[in-house]
């Protein structure tokens, strides 16, 4: 007999917390948080799907999509009890992040300008899971104010978005094909007195 998924629990709006198994409401703090996390998650996965498995970013984002479920776990379990939860942040992945994304902007020209979104396939999802995690990072700031989540996480997510962003110029450069410009940063232009 297959296994069922449904419980019904949530049939009355509420959902379970990992750590306790308090019910909350299915808009609370925590539950949007781990929610945008989880939608990340499945655009990392989106752009795998897109990328032949040789692929050398295939590592990046298999090692990105653990990253964030441990952070989906941690994030999940109220403060109280996070000394409880085995899960544990790996220390070296936001300095990870930054040499990834050093490394991409390396490969990248210059740009002086907004870039639109889109261009390939892969460039414009990458694109759509860094807006993603933009709104994922303010949701864990909600909870942040409420219960307090570990610093790492809030470093981690902050950095993954700058990733997604090099990676999607990486792709447009790696095909050699231009990125569509939207307008000059107006502060970058300013002249010195």
């Amino acid at each position: 007999m297959a296994t069922r998924i449904y419980t019904r629990g949530g049939d009355d709006g509420t959902t379970g917390t990992h750590g306790g198994g308090s019910r909350v409401a299915k808009d609370d703090p925590r539950i949007e948080a781990v929610g945008s996390l989880d939608e990340v998650n499945c655009l990392l996965g989106v752009v795998r799907s897109l990328l032949p498995a040789s692929d050398e970013r295939q590592v990046v984002l298999h090692r990105l999509q653990r990253e964030m479920m441990v952070a989906m776990s941690l994030v999940c379990t109220p403060s109280a009890r996070r000394g409880e939860n085995p899960n544990v942040c790996d220390p070296e992945i936001v300095k990870w992040c930054e040499g990834e994304i050093d490394a991409r902007m390396a490969a990248c020209p210059d740009r002086d300008f907004f870039v639109l979104p889109g261009g390939t396939a892969v460039s414009a999802q990458l694109q759509l899971a860094r807006a993603v995690t933009r709104r994922a990072e303010r949701r864990l700031w909600t909870l942040h104010s409420i219960d307090p989540l570990p610093d790492e996480i809030l470093r981690f997510v902050n950095r993954l978005s700058d990733l997604l962003f090099a990676m999607a110029r990486g792709e447009m450069a790696g095909c050699g094909r231009g990125e569509e410009l939207w307008q000059a940063f107006a502060y970058k232009n300013r002249r010195k007195p």
